[in-house]
């Protein structure tokens, strides 16, 4: 078989394109995808590494960790609720086709209650720990105000600025001053002009900062009553106290109630202009929720007398023993607060309707109610059950849950308004789908940046301006007396 030779200029141009090809080659491995994959990941693994780290050190400081998970939960529970009325009101799907799914899915704007009953729980354990044992000293008002300050505003005003600037300018305008001030002064959930604008949650960062400005006054005038009675006698009136707080709260409910949805009635001798400033401060457009917050501290009273007062009680024996029973009781219980929150907002329960009238004066106490006997069965409860509330991301969300609070419903309502009409030819279903899609890319992140850039700064300017304590200084309850409240075993 004849040999066939390569021309040399045939032989010269092949080994010059196999030499490209190898460099091409070569070049292509040096900026292969993978490769900046595997970089890529191990910049990401480092941090997140990071983040893990900062975001455990910031927990390490809380005293109760379960409250981590709960506080996670009430914030998971708001914007669940925003995302299923959001498209409820989008025709998505019908609560009349499935009443008790749907009274699961729009059950969470009660959340708020579970926030409130926290802020009274938290906020009260100093207050009451000075009541109850006289080796405590009675809380700083300056640092306990200061540092609300510093916990509430500066997420709160940034966001607000943002908010007006990008799609509410008009409140820039002189005729809108007055609502604006309102808003600056957190005495937006008082007017029909302020109520649920800008952002819908706003109207209850007002009621926890009035709440906040009552709770040292509410507590020293509890001291005051108490102060010439031994300090085993303390506890029941506490109780007794907290009690006629909620008794109040139910009253100024109903009574507030009415006169907000009658503008004309009026009060014998009171006129209505004089009536109409009393409604301001002590009702509102929904009320303080002042029953809320009472619950919280009435738990608080039963948390720390365990803990600094009578660890070995009856008392507290009996709410361990019972604390699971507790805990399914206020499951229950907020099961039925449900199907009657349903039947209130949009009706679909018919047989529910003879308790209408009652709703809107005992369906907020009914569910403190509620969350108040989980969160006790949680607090005194076994280490399983505990350990659900304690588990690491939870506790991580809980860490941002005020901005997600804040940012979440803003975003939503751009999706509603500028994106789902570009995907009006969907199913249904799937348009849902992408509601928590962009929930997830864009509400998480912004909540997590705000935390790190905007609260955290003022939480550590807080915790390093009482660094040492002081008076009313260090937690509530140490190491050693939360484990006498909640045992290992179950």
């Amino acid at each position: 078989m004849p040999v066939t030779f390569m021309e040399p200029g045939a032989l010269s141009n092949y080994v010059r394109t196999m030499s490209t090809l190898s460099l091409l080659l070569e070049v292509m491995r040096q900026v292969s995808p993978w490769r900046w994959l595997r970089a890529g990941g191990s910049w990401l693994g480092r941090l997140l590494r990071g983040l893990s780290t900062l975001l455990e050190s910031d927990l390490r400081g809380n005293t109760i960790p379960v409250l981590d998970g709960v506080r996670a939960l009430a914030c998971l529970a708001v914007l669940i609720f925003h995302v299923n009325w959001t498209t409820y009101h989008q025709h998505l799907w019908q609560p009349l086709h499935h009443p008790l799914m749907s009274s699961l899915l729009l059950v969470g704007s009660t959340g708020v209650t579970l926030f409130f009953i926290l802020s009274g729980f938290l906020l009260f354990l100093p207050y009451v720990g000075a009541l109850l044992s006289e080796q405590r000293p009675w809380p700083s008002v300056r640092r306990f105000y200061l540092r609300r300050a510093l916990r509430i505003w500066p997420a709160y005003y940034v966001s607000l600025l943002i908010l007006i600037t990008l799609w509410q300018p008009q409140y820039w305008q002189p005729a809108h001053w007055r609502e604006l001030l309102l808003f600056v002064t957190f005495f937006m959930d008082s007017t029909p002009e302020t109520f649920r604008k800008i952002n819908g949650p706003y109207w209850t960062l007002a009621v926890e900062w009035q709440f906040y400005l009552l709770l040292p006054l509410l507590a020293l005038g509890t001291f005051l009553l108490l102060r010439r009675l031994p300090q085993r006698r303390r506890f029941p009136l506490i109780c007794a106290t907290l009690a006629l707080i909620i008794a109040y709260a139910l009253l100024v409910r109903h009574w507030g109630d009415y006169y907000v949805d009658h503008p004309e009635a009026s009060l014998p001798l009171v006129p209505r202009a004089v009536l109409n400033v009393v409604l301001f401060f002590v009702y509102g457009m929904t009320g303080k929720f002042l029953e809320d917050f009472a619950i919280g501290m009435l738990i608080a009273t039963c948390y720390t007398y365990g803990c600094l007062v009578q660890p070995g009680s009856g008392l507290v024996r009996g709410l361990r023993r019972w604390s699971l029973v507790l805990w399914g009781l206020g499951l229950a219980l907020l099961g039925a607060m449900a199907l009657w929150h349903l039947n209130h907002d949009v009706g679909a329960l018919p047989w529910l309707d003879g308790l209408l009238p009652l709703y809107d004066t005992l369906g907020e106490f009914g569910f403190a109610l509620a969350y108040g006997a989980c969160l006790t069965g949680l607090l005194f409860g076994p280490s399983l059950l505990r350990a659900v509330f304690s588990w690491r991301y939870l506790r991580w969300i809980g860490l941002f849950s005020y901005s997600l609070y804040i940012w979440h419903l803003p975003l939503i309502a751009y999706f509603s308004a500028h994106i789902q009409p570009w995907l009006s030819g969907l199913n249904h279903w799937l348009i849902y789908g992408c509601y928590w899609l962009w929930v997830g890319v864009t509400a998480l992140p912004l909540a997590f940046l705000s935390y790190l850039l905007i609260e955290r700064p003022f939480l550590k300017l807080g915790q390093r301006r009482f660094k040492g304590g002081g008076r009313g200084g260090g937690a509530p309850l140490g190491e050693r007396q939360r484990e006498l409240i909640a045992p290992r075993a179950p």
